[in-house]
């Protein structure tokens, strides 16, 4: 469409609905090949750990079978996320807004999706939208006639681990700056799943345009901008500061979760212009569930980035997995703890038997509960508790994606449970706060760490039975009992105050 000597492209609303349902059906199940090939690495490393490469391998599995198109890579499928550029010249009919949002529902109504987004209904109440919206949808203008689009799936895990700082100009000297990166990235832990895509960004014309930088230099969104800044302000990246955080991450002793060289796949540095008076430092990730991928439209059609169908293909031809000992979870809780107690932390396990899921919402319950004077159920004296939330069950199959979340966001409740005889053993992801190895100690206790970003593993291969007990009106939140079968974990903390996190030892130069 020609107006005034200018060339409008007049885009129906159902094609950029149609691309925004795919991007998401796409990016809840496929990853880059790019990706995939870094995980391989890790298997080819020969300085790699063995908790390194059996990580690295499950993912890979969980990648295979994610591709399948039934279960989602992971069981949290994330807020959706859609930045981009639009032409001025582009006239979308009915609205942006509305077309993007009507693709988003579409995805997560029509597949095995789990929905995420708590509505406020009042400062205190809040109510699941049972449509997985709102979604953030950020778009530029710009000249032209083309829109171009991210789309992300971001889940919580990740998303948590976004910080901001404000620091001074002292900060901007190489020691110094090294040596505060290296304070700052211990904090992040493992609880959102590394191996690490690691974003830092130094500047920024205030603190949201520091983070949104962040998130899209995690995503690799950032890669092609130049080496050296001008004296207009133009942003860069600095690679020789990102090959020297890669080498600080590796020699953490962190690994892929449980010990090892390979926290982080790469890492992403971005210099950018600042007010005089001010000096933001963002730094985020993006996690294992490396969920991102670019779309087009312009006058030449409808394009989507080709994400890896076939990940089989990164698999090694023979995998041992690491010997793990079998332990039994229908045994009384105190044989359970007895058999725990022989171990040393970040030694592997195979359990199998009866575990009990309960995640926040569970776990603010029973402490009003306790607080009221009220008897604990015995479901969590007697089991093993499973901090999770599934994604919804495939047909034909037992679970959907059913993985780990994360371990702090319990800590508050674990002394007084456990004092009640409750929570002896939990399972999830990421490091406890100090009080809950010490509540361990005091009381008998155990946490194992699952491998995080496995969750279609667990879904389809390992958990046989699920069974909704209590509070069914918290939804994926609602108690479950669920039956397991060689469920791979991790002794992190036991009973005699050790913690694998706190012990671990800082890897040789």
């Amino acid at each position: 469409m020609d107006v005034a000597g200018q060339s409008f492209l007049d885009l129906p609303a159902e094609s950029l609905t149609a691309l925004t349902a795919e991007a998401f059906a796409d990016v809840s199940h496929l990853l880059r090949p790019g990706h995939l090939a870094q995980l391989r690495a890790i298997l080819d490393d020969p300085e790699a750990t063995a908790n390194d490469r059996f990580v690295a391998l499950e993912l890979l599995k969980n990648a295979v079978i994610a591709a399948e198109g039934a279960f989602p890579s992971c069981q949290d499928t994330g807020t959706a996320i859609v930045s981009g550029k639009k032409g001025q010249n582009l006239l979308v009919q009915g609205g942006l807004r509305d077309a993007i949002e009507t693709g988003i529902r579409s995805t997560w109504a029509g597949r095995n999706l789990r929905f995420s987004q708590m509505a406020a209904l009042t400062m205190y109440e809040e109510r699941n939208t049972g449509t997985n919206l709102p979604a953030q949808i950020e778009i530029e203008a710009t000249e032209g006639a083309a829109l171009d689009l991210l789309f992300m799936a971001k889940g919580g895990g990740s998303a948590n681990k976004t910080f901001l700082f404000q620091e001074t100009r002292r900060l901007l000297e190489p020691d110094r700056l090294l040596a505060f990166l290296d304070e700052k990235i211990r904090t992040l832990g493992t609880t959102a799943c590394p191996p690490y895509h690691l974003a830092i960004v130094v500047g920024g014309l205030s603190a949201e345009h520091c983070l949104k930088t962040v998130k899209l230099a995690s995503a690799h969104a950032l890669d092609d901008l130049p080496d050296s800044g001008d004296s207009a302000g133009r942003p860069f990246r600095d690679r020789g500061l990102e090959d020297q955080i890669l080498r600080l991450t590796r020699q953490m002793g962190l690994g892929a979760q449980f010990g090892g060289k390979y926290f982080c796949h790469d890492v992403r540095v971005i210099r950018l212009p600042r007010h005089g008076g001010s000096l933001p430092v963002g730094m985020g990730v993006s996690c294992s569930a490396d969920r991102q991928i670019r779309g087009r439209i312009d006058a030449e059609g409808v394009w989507l980035e080709a994400l890896e169908r076939d990940p089989a293909r990164f698999l090694p031809e023979v995998a041992v997995p690491p010997a793990a000992l079998a332990v039994d979870l229908d045994q009384p809780m105190e044989a359970i703890c007895a058999t725990l107690s022989t171990l040393g932390v970040s030694t592997p396990v195979r359990l199998s038997g009866t575990m009990i899921v309960a995640r926040d919402l569970v776990h603010a319950e029973l402490a009003r509960r306790m607080a009221a004077g009220l008897p604990l159920p015995d479901y969590v004296k007697d089991h093993p508790i499973y901090y999770a939330g599934p994604a919804r069950t495939p047909a034909g199959h037992a679970s959907g994606s059913f993985g780990p979340t994360t371990a702090a966001r319990m800590d508050p409740y674990i002394p007084d449970l456990q004092a009640q005889g409750a929570s002896r053993v939990m399972i999830a992801k990421g490091n406890r706060a100090p009080g809950v190895v010490q509540s361990c100690a005091r009381h008998g206790g155990f946490y194992l760490g699952s491998v995080g970003g496995a969750a279609a593993v667990l879904g389809r291969d390992v958990i046989r039975s699920v069974e909704q007990i209590d509070y069914p009106e918290f939804g994926m939140e609602a108690v479950y009992r669920i039956r397991v079968q060689d469920f791979p974990a991790f002794v992190i903390i036991d009973d005699k105050g050790n913690d694998f996190f706190t012990r671990l030892p800082r890897l040789a130069d």
